[in-house]
């Protein structure tokens, strides 16, 4: 079972609650709250995408840019001695600090 949905580019959490039978979730990766609920998997989706759709519905009403998530860019906080490494590591490989981030994350998710 996957523990994540995807809809117009907006990823969403499932959990279930056992003390109200219920599904229920929230859009992942922003900070505006869109959260649905379902009583199968059938109404868990359909409401995460009404949920979602509504969200972009009310952001052009109000003439602003919806929040999206995964643009790319994050902020990653190490200690100065793995910074160190990293930095030394990805120069011996005449690579950026970037690019050394980039290709060990893509090869931890791929194992993962």
């Amino acid at each position: 079972m996957n523990n994540t949905m995807e809809y117009k580019g907006y990823v969403g959490s499932v959990e279930f609650s056992e003390e109200d039978g219920i599904l229920f979730g929230k859009v992942l990766g922003i900070r505006a709250l869109i959260s649905y609920v379902g009583e199968s998997g059938k109404e868990l989706l359909e409401d995460f995408h009404s949920a979602v759709d509504d969200y972009l519905s009310l952001c052009e009403e109000k003439n602003i840019e919806p929040e999206r998530a995964y643009k790319g860019s994050f902020n990653v906080r190490i200690s100065p001695e793995l910074h160190k490494k990293a930095a030394v590591c990805a120069a011996s490989q005449q690579i950026s600090l970037n690019s050394f981030v980039e290709n060990a994350l893509r090869a931890s998710v791929a194992t993962g």
